[in-house]
């Protein structure tokens, strides 16, 4: 009884362990993300092309290995004979598909491939010797390969062969030199191993080729992404691969983080349904949480903050940062002060929420405690200060790509605000607005535009080129389509 208890005990913890670690790992893949990287059938038509191009490549360097053997004449004459630099002259895959496997990933079919190979023989007999030259035509060459498309510890994508097969239809020697009605006797033999060695060696070339070019090549996509010196993105995998019989997707963590502190984005990304499309060979779902997670962390990091100084302003504007102008809106400060600098500092309370609709892409400032605030101060030496709050204002966004890189211009509708507080008594607000929106359309947004002019990169692998791209807006994600250039 204590034995079976005992054993009892031992297989509960056992299943208390493995549900433990099941819910780990289902609870590690389960985040939504940020970003879909979406290719579609034309997509991987392209890779397929490459990769047939590479493989036949591969396939022309296939080392054949020499034959030799024996047999007799009339029980009598013993002849040696052996077939050696045999070499590869032309090697042709006029037929190739490739189609997805649910679940798992792909499986690519090679159909109606045909080689020429040209090599040298010899015979030996007792009483002579004699040699030549021979060429081989194989036709009929078919393979199948089926890949396997996962993800591993770093977030990159991985692929594998887990099955292979290939089979050749007719293989045909011609032999040309003396005593060539000799290779009669040994014909079948040869172009059954010939036979033999071209199946093996395709099967081994194939995974040889997947292990050291196609590996290496996924293994480039960058998970992560320096944009400045503030923030990265985070372009690591949330789980394998999602293979459908009509899609491919990769679904991409796409969160902007602290370069130094780790900071928890207090949100989460919303479920992207990207519709099927095959105009372009890849789509990228961009969800308002990749936008918005990029504004988080910029406030967090303390970015989102501006001084606007007297020497910011071009000369020839009529409007100046000192006592002496402002005296003119706010005449309590004039009667204090005169003929002194001032400075605008401008803090955003809460990052605006990015708002995707099919129409627009625009960040909306909400009716929030505090959203923004613009403090205009006197010089540092005083103690002096109004505080104003800006209203709901929606800055319009347009977005483009450049270099791989995800681009922005924003528009920013005019400023209106109210008074929040102020340390010279009240005035009107309306004529200031004037001189805000002048430092804010010709000082603030170029410098932000500026920056976002550079570019925010996109999870691209090396020597991938996107061109005819579309951006299209949809239900709280933006939709990029883009065909690709492999070089």
């Amino acid at each position: 009884w204590c034995y079976c208890d005992s054993q009892a005990k031992r297989m509960r913890t056992a299943t208390l362990i493995l549900a433990l670690f099941t819910v780990f790992v289902v609870t590690a893949w389960a985040n939504n993300p940020g970003l879909v990287a979406r290719i579609t059938d034309k997509g991987i038509d392209y890779a397929r092309v490459k990769g047939i191009q590479s493989l036949q490549k591969a396939l022309t360097k296939i080392k054949i290995p020499d034959f030799t053997g024996k047999f007799r004449i009339k029980h009598f004459l013993k002849v040696h004979y052996s077939f050696y630099n045999i070499i590869i002259r032309n090697f042709q895959l006029p037929s190739s598909s490739i189609t997805l496997v649910p679940g798992t990933g792909l499986k690519v079919s090679i159909q109606n491939a045909f080689i020429e190979l040209n090599g040298q023989w010899r015979v030996k007999m007792k009483i002579m010797r004699t040699h030549g030259s021979f060429r081989v035509n194989v036709k009929g060459l078919s393979a199948s390969v089926g890949l396997k498309l996962g993800a591993d510890g770093s977030g990159r994508p991985t692929v594998s062969t887990f099955s292979c097969s290939s089979h050749i239809s007719a293989v045909k020697v011609h032999i040309s030199g003396r005593l060539s009605w000799l290779y009669k006797i040994f014909k079948k033999s040869i172009e059954s191993r010939l036979r033999k060695s071209l199946e093996n060696k395709m099967c081994s070339v194939i995974q040889k080729s997947i292990t050291e070019k196609l590996q290496p090549i996924l293994q480039t996509l960058k998970v992560t992404a320096k944009v400045d010196k503030y923030a990265g993105i985070n372009y690591s995998l949330v789980s394998p691969p999602t293979i459908t019989s009509v899609s491919l997707d990769l679904g991409l963590k796409g969160e902007f983080f602290d370069l130094f502190h780790h900071v928890k984005i207090p949100f989460d990304a919303s479920a992207l349904n990207i519709p099927l499309g095959q105009n372009r060979m890849l789509y990228f779902g961009l969800s308002k949480y990749f936008f918005n997670s990029a504004g988080f962390i910029y406030h967090a990091v303390g970015a989102l903050v501006k001084n606007i100084t007297d020497d910011m302003i071009p000369k020839e504007s009529k409007i100046r940062l000192n006592t002496t102008y402002f005296g003119l809106l706010i005449p309590q400060v004039y009667k204090i002060l005169c003929n002194l600098y001032i400075y605008i500092y401008i803090y955003i309370y809460v990052p605006p929420p990015l708002n995707c609709s099919k129409e627009t892409l625009k960040f909306t400032h909400q009716k929030r405690k505090d959203s923004s605030i613009i403090l205009i101060l006197p010089s540092e030496l005083l103690k002096m200060s109004t505080k104003i709050f800006k209203k709901n204002t929606s800055i319009l966004a347009k977005i483009g790509v450049v270099d791989n890189r995800i681009t922005a211009k924003v528009n920013l509708d005019r400023l209106q605000m109210t008074l929040k507080h102020s340390d010279v008594g009240t005035f009107s607000v309306s004529v200031l607005n004037i001189a805000i929106n002048f430092c804010v359309s010709w000082i603030l947004l170029p410098e932000v535009n500026d920056l976002l002019a550079k570019g925010y990169p996109l999870p691209v692998m090396d020597h991938i080129k996107l061109s005819d791209i579309t951006i299209e807006p949809k239900q709280n994600f933006l939709l990029f389509g883009a065909n690709v250039i492999y070089n």
